[in-house]
């Protein structure tokens, strides 16, 4: 069956519908990645966005069983060039049409994925819908799509524990952050209380934490005013530690500046380069917005490599960290890992 991509700027790609049965409207960004998609489709960071993936073929190996318990997904759309019909691996439990159907996220392929992302290099994010007829859609509402701010949609209503009597307790406002942070946590022995994204400062201190994490989430951070006004009320209170959007909110509660990135930084390939003894390190990212640093507050400690933005800041004065990527990027390299442990570390001092 035929289905188009419209853009807001009128382009028009013609292709074939896969997945579940209906339109969407979505901001559109690019992936990077060539493994993982399950792991895209179930990022909350993804919320209200239509990801293309730049790997011309996506779903080769199929959907695994353990992967299925991943039972939310995120993304509005998903593009790809082309998606493997008869996936194929011993793990294999169903293909990429299949789990789109069942979690309800439509598609399109079949496009020149290649010219799109060129097209989002060039002109910068830009909405776009996926719908049966391009003629039945007024670019005016594709324009005016926005994704607001969904923390409260993704958030916990209330607190809950994981891995309760672990060495280290933790508190973490839910910004709908991904399960590998807590997972890579707990392993560290750390019991991490998950609290809704606009908990207050004094119900964080009663619980009595060792520190406090900001985990990653979707949308535009300066939208989430009550997440940063409770972080500025702990600073110098609590070790803070802030991942992707958290590292954004650090940096606005410390009275720094955000912006919008042309294009963003999404996949599991991203380069950084440490401004601490000049390696290049490959991470995993996912934002549509960087910090703009105060090195009067902050040393910077990672730049991306494509354009330089801020990718880790180091508070002078407050026992605070935070990072614009993930240390605990999934089926790749761990390298970054010891920043989980120098986060811990600012306990014991």
């Amino acid at each position: 069956m035929k289905k188009y991509l419209v853009l807001e700027n009128g382009k028009v790609f013609a292709g074939e519908a896969f997945g579940a049965d209906r339109d969407a409207i979505a901001e559109i960004v690019f992936n990077t990645a060539i493994v993982g998609f399950v792991d895209i489709l179930t990022d909350p960071c993804y919320a209200g966005q239509a990801v293309c993936q730049t790997f011309p073929l996506v779903g080769n190996y199929g959907v695994f069983a353990l992967e299925e318990q991943k039972d939310k997904t995120y993304p509005a759309a998903y593009i790809v060039r082309e998606y493997a019909k008869e996936p194929s691996n011993f793990r294999c439990e169903r293909d990429l049409n299949s789990f789109l159907v069942a979690h309800d996220i439509p598609g399109i392929c079949g496009i020149d994925t290649r010219e799109l992302t060129k097209i989002l290099r060039e002109n910068g994010t830009m909405n776009g819908a996926i719908v049966s007829d391009p003629d039945s859609i007024n670019l005016e509402d594709i324009k005016n799509y926005r994704i607001g701010s969904v923390a409260a949609e993704l958030s916990t209503k209330e607190n809950y524990t994981v891995n309760a009597g672990g060495k280290y307790k933790i508190v973490m406002p839910d910004l709908g952050c991904t399960a590998g942070i807590i997972e890579t946590l707990t392993a560290m022995d750390c019991e991490i209380t998950v609290v809704p994204y606009n908990t207050e400062a004094e119900k964080i201190l009663a619980l009595s934490p060792d520190a406090l994490l900001l985990p990653d989430g979707p949308g535009n951070p300066a939208d989430n005013t009550e997440t940063v006004s409770a972080v500025k009320a702990l600073l110098g209170k609590l070790p803070i530690m802030g991942i992707g959007t958290g590292h954004l909110i650090l940096a606005l509660a410390n009275g720094m500046k955000t912006f919008k990135l042309k294009h963003g930084h999404h996949g599991s390939n991203q380069p950084v380069r440490s401004l601490t003894d000049n390696q290049i390190y490959i991470t995993s990212q996912n934002h549509n917005y960087a910090a703009e640093p105060n090195t009067d507050i902050a040393d910077v400690l990672f730049a991306s490599v494509n354009d330089n933005t801020c990718q880790g800041l180091q508070y002078k004065n407050i026992p605070a960290v935070s990072l614009q990527f993930h240390p605990e990027i999934s089926g790749g390299p761990k390298d970054m890992l010891y920043l989980y442990k120098a986060f811990l570390a600012m306990i014991n001092r």
